[in-house]
């Protein structure tokens, strides 16, 4: 969404006289009605109530407006408009929850790399994206076309897995035993360091 633009005759320009101040004021609030501030603001410049907001709900995405509210220090009002215009703007994309792969049945998680070559390459991800075992699948630059975090229920169903995608190309595993930092959100950019 653009920034509206003016002219010498728009009702925007600055005037010097008192008499087309509350003009201004009411074309001031309907543009900011119409075009949202945090919806004209790029990501890397949302402001620190924005990102105790962002912190808060990638803590827990289930947190009831009143305790984001206290999150940020704002109303609940204003902790709602601000939620519904980071929804807007497509930063928060949606609400989900996070599973422990190995209570739900699958204790064994690998990274898969795998080189595909075309006409292979859209064979290969429709494949993936029905395969149940696959968490997610990167296109990524380098050896590999892509990278794949996937889950099975033990190493031969991991074997059988991989049996399914390597007439696709050429597969490198490797195993996860521990994930010593697990996947975390994100902080503003040029921040020092994790609080």
């Amino acid at each position: 969404m653009g920034l509206v633009e003016t002219g010498p005759d728009h009702p925007m320009q600055i005037a010097t006289g008192t008499a087309h101040y509350s003009c201004l004021l009411k074309h001031l609030s309907l543009i900011f009605w119409q075009y949202p501030l945090m919806a004209r603001i790029p990501s890397h410049e949302l402001d620190d109530m924005a990102w105790r907001l962002l912190r808060a709900l990638q803590l827990d995405a289930r947190a009831p407006l009143k305790a984001l509210a206290e999150a940020t220090g704002l109303s609940v009002a204003a902790t709602a408009e601000r939620l519904k215009r980071l929804q807007d703007m497509g930063l928060v994309q949606r609400f989900s929850v996070e599973l422990d792969a190995s209570k739900a049945g699958y204790p064994v998680k690998a990274i898969i790399g795998i080189t595909a070559t075309q006409p292979g390459k859209k064979p290969l991800l429709e494949r993936l994206r029905q395969a149940p075992e696959v968490l997610e699948c990167h296109h990524v630059a380098g050896a590999d076309s892509y990278l794949l975090t996937v889950v099975a229920t033990g190493l031969a169903d991991l074997e059988r897995f991989i049996g399914t995608i390597n007439g696709y190309g050429e597969t490198r595993t490797s195993i996860v035993f521990s994930t010593p930092i697990e996947r975390r959100g994100m902080v503003p950019p040029g921040s020092a360091k994790r609080t």
